[in-house]
């Protein structure tokens, strides 16, 4: 994934976290209806794989199983609200779109599998990442507003590390899939380009 999209992952992240971009509450009667609604869709939608074959049917199932995970944390964040609620939403996605993105590797081979499955792993890191660091700002902040000035520069100070170390996750996953992009050469070449990986992501 390239960084262009990695930003994006970034910025629709905090908008989710900073706008309470999910619904309101929900009764316990909607709430078990859409439970069963999203069973049924899964039902549905892993039926359907029948028809396919090999991989296909294997991103299939992948692809149904992610939205009944996504669906059920969207569920859960729309019942009970909460940043946690959220992060797990954004976190269910990363998983759910990594699944996908592995079988979908399967049906490339030798250096191009690894580079792909490493290109997914990164995707979903830097995924995580970001939602952890949004949800570090965001209890940091909702904190500092029930106390002092001196709690409000220490929330600033929590987030800034939280998206430090959300920078680092990305870093270190990038670096991964630029290392196996080198096993595609040999000799000089691959020394070469393992050197210059390491010099772009500072790496001794």
């Amino acid at each position: 994934m390239n960084k262009l999209n990695i930003t994006a992952i970034a910025v629709a992240i905090a908008l989710a976290f900073s706008s309470g971009a999910m619904a309101q509450t929900m009764s316990k009667d909607e709430y078990k209806s859409a439970q069963d609604s999203i069973a049924a869709g899964h039902k549905s939608a892993t039926a359907a794989c029948g028809s396919l074959s090999g991989n296909a049917n294997d991103i299939c199932k992948a692809e149904a199983g992610g939205k009944e995970k996504v669906a059920k944390a969207e569920l859960e964040a729309r019942y009970k609200p909460s940043t946690d609620a959220r992060y797990k939403v954004h976190t269910a996605r990363a998983e759910a779109n990594y699944s996908v993105a592995e079988e979908k590797c399967d049906d490339k081979a030798g250096n191009a599998k690894d580079v792909c499955l490493k290109e997914a792993k990164a995707a979903e890191i830097a995924a995580k990442a970001d939602a952890k660091a949004q949800l570090k700002s965001a209890d940091a902040n909702q904190k500092a507003a029930e106390t002092s000035a001196t709690a409000r520069n220490k929330a600033k100070e929590t987030g800034a590390d939280a998206r430090k170390d959300a920078a680092s996750d990305r870093r270190d996953a990038d670096y991964a899939v630029a290392r196996e992009k080198c096993d595609a050469f040999s000799g000089d070449a691959k020394s070469n380009c393992v050197n210059e990986a390491k010099a772009r992501f500072g790496k001794s």
